[in-house]
Parts: C-alpha cells; structure tokens; sequence
C-alpha cells in the first residue's frame, strides 16, 4: 500500500508549482483529479512539443493524475466541483489571487461544507499585502527574491535555469499537505495553508541574505564558480574539458595542493592558508590552479582527483543525463503512458520499497465521464453538460 492510498486530491492547477505538487502527491498513491478547462486544459499543455507532440513541461508534472474537464465559472460546473470537494481530502489550486474565492471555491466556504478539507493555495506573493494582485511568473519571483542579484557573471545576471521559485512553491505546497494531513489524523480538521513562490524562494536564498546581514556586502556573481568558497567551480582541462572541482575543508585543500598541484607548500603559504585567503586571493591562486588544468585531458584530471580524493564532476548534457551511469545502475528509469506513446520517466526519489507509482500522463478530459457518474450524474445529464460546454 502507497502512504496516501484512500486520499483524493482535487487540484485546479496551471503551469508548473501546483501541479508539481500533485504530482508527488500522486506518486505517493493519492488520487488526483486535475481540474482543467474544456477544450484547451491548462495552458502547460501548449509549452511545446517537445515530447512527440506533447509538452515537456506537461509530460514532466502530470503522470499519474485524472483529467476532468470543468468550466467553474458556470453554475452546474460550479457544482460538480463543489460535489467533488464536499468528500475530497485535499484541495489545491494556483489561480490568480482571489479567483477562487470569488468563484465561490474560498477556503473558509469549502470547509464550512467539509471540515474535514485540507485547501492549499499557491500564488506568487500570498494573500495579503501590496504585491498579493501582481502577476508572479518564475522569472519574475526569481527577481524580487534577489535570486538573479546572485546568479550569472560580474557583468550580467542570469536566471536560473529551471522554474526553480514555481518548484520551491511546489514542494512546500507538497510538505505543508503532508502535515496537515498528519495533524488532521489527530484533530479531524483541516487546514487553510498560504504558500508563497516568493517566500518559498526567500527560504531558499538564506546563504546570501546572512552572508550580507546588517549591510554587509552580498555574495559576488561568480558564474558556475562558487561565490565565496574557493577553489570550487569549474577549471578547463588541456583537451577542452571543462571538469567541476570542490574544496570543502583545510584537510581536502592541503590534500590538494600535494597530490593533484604537486606543491605542499602552497596549503601553508598565508595568503591560502583558509578559505577566507583563499577567496580574497582567487585570481592568483586560480592562476596556478588553471595552468595545472592545462597540463591535463579531463580524464587525467578526474582521475587524479579521484585519488587526492576531491569532489569533482563533469558536466553533463542533457543526453548524458538520460544515460547517467548512476541513475542506470540503480534502476531509476521506468516507463510512463502519455497520448503519444510510452516515454521514460524517473522514479519519485526516496521511496525504496514497491514499485513506484508510474501511471498514465492524462489526456484533456479523459475522466470526465467516469468521475462525473462516480458524483451520481445520468449519461444524458453527462452529454447535455458536454453540449453546452461545461465539460
């Protein structure tokens, strides 16, 4: 048995944060029916086309869901939702701020009719405040929580390139329901719970907020190289090879300096003697570093890094990726259904036991017929609703 087998989850989700946490909702064995607009779902079904015609992004955030096709704006729509919340365990959605409520979907009615309800709302800035009506798209989170003030180079900033405020949302999304299904086992309540993109990216960012505490100067832009721990980044091997190196501690620098530099003195020499010298000296001190790198193809360099031993890592396309040698060997790989055809899809990280839960990616409306009969509806009530376009 799944650990969220038995729950149902209704989610009226778009784009990336809210389905993402449905989705590891879903891989945990929670039922998730996913709300989406008749005739065009949501609009991450038209990102592109990137996986035999389907969307990447959709592919990615939906397998193991039910599609049902539902306009809330009108009345009997409105209704079918209502019927479905009214013995749902969860409810998550990321509309725009307000428009559940407004749609008559607010937490506060939802769980006068179910107690019982956990609801979820996602938005970019969170209810309340002055920024709760702003539009919030990953890039635009990604700049108000100073995000791209400490990525990129000296000359230019630089997003991320992931949607990574829409993921942090989602996984605090998915923790928060965790919990509060956990606290209403011992209460029999539901909860309201608020999960902000910004908030959830600030959490994130708490290395350079401290690092610049009471005006102190923040972290500089140091491209793939770490801003304030040196050496650790990338260094060009002979051959063109870029390799990515790390040192974490005195022990692995002195290590370092005698295996892979051939120098012993140099761990000793005051201006590298701490990570904090080291940093303030790191254009003389990268100097000697890169021309060791120059003497070297990649694959001497990781091997002899290998040895000293440091932490070290090439860096991977995108096919190296779909063929890591590490994610094979531990099975990490299986296969998912879609509209177009069986894709490759990585296993939920964590669970160790049973198989994980690889379910189909849904087409637009596929369940709508079979969760609207499941709520008591007659075939003819079914087509009349379909005619009219409310499913």
């Amino acid at each position: 048995m799944r650990p969220l087998e038995g729950t149902t989850v209704v989610s009226l989700e778009q784009a990336i944060a809210a389905p993402y946490a449905s989705r590891h909702l879903a891989d945990l064995g929670a039922r998730v029916i996913k709300l989406e607009r008749p005739g065009v779902g949501d609009f991450a079904r038209g990102y592109d086309t990137r996986v035999a015609g389907l969307s990447s992004h959709f592919v990615w955030t939906n397998r193991s869901k039910e599609s049902l096709t539902l306009d809330i704006k009108d009345p009997r729509g409105l209704d079918v939702a209502r019927r479905l919340l009214s013995s749902a365990d969860v409810f998550l959605q990321n509309l725009a701020p307000g428009a559940t409520a407004r749609a008559g979907l607010g937490a506060a009615e939802l769980q006068h009719a179910n107690p019982r309800l956990v609801v979820c709302d996602i938005s970019g800035y969170g209810i309340g405040g002055p920024y709760e009506s702003m539009k919030a798209y990953d890039l635009m989170v990604q700049a108000e929580a100073g995000l791209l003030s400490v990525t990129g180079t000296p000359e230019e900033v630089a997003k991320v390139g992931i949607s990574v405020s829409d993921i942090a949302a989602g996984m605090y999304a998915y923790s928060s329901i965790l919990a509060a299904l956990l606290e209403r086992g011992r209460t029999g309540r539901g909860a309201h719970l608020d999960v902000s993109m910004l908030e959830a990216t600030v959490e994130w960012m708490g290395f350079p907020l401290y690092y610049a505490y009471d005006g102190a100067e923040p972290p500089p832009r140091a491209g793939a190289a770490h801003a304030t721990i040196y050496p650790y980044g990338p260094w060009t091997a002979g051959d063109g090879v870029v390799v990515m190196m790390a040192i974490q501690n005195e022990r692995e620098w002195q290590r370092f300096c005698d295996r892979f530099l051939g120098d012993a003195s140099l761990a000793t020499r005051e201006e590298y003697a701490s990570n904090s010298a080291r940093n303030h000296h790191r254009e003389q001190l990268g100097a000697v570093i890169a021309a060791r790198f120059a003497r070297l193809t990649g694959e001497e360099a990781t091997r002899m890094l290998a040895e000293v031993p440091v932490a070290h890592a090439r860096v991977s396309t995108m096919a190296e990726v779909w063929d890591h040698p590490q994610l094979a060997a531990r099975g990490r790989w299986h296969r998912v259904a879609t509209p177009a055809g069986e894709v490759p899809s990585l296993a939920p990280p964590g669970p160790v036991t049973g198989a994980p839960r690889m379910d189909p990616v849904p087409e637009l409306g596929q369940h709508t017929r079979t969760i609207l009969s499941e709520l008591g509806y007659a075939e003819a009530e079914v087509d009349a609703l379909a005619a009219d376009g409310v499913v």
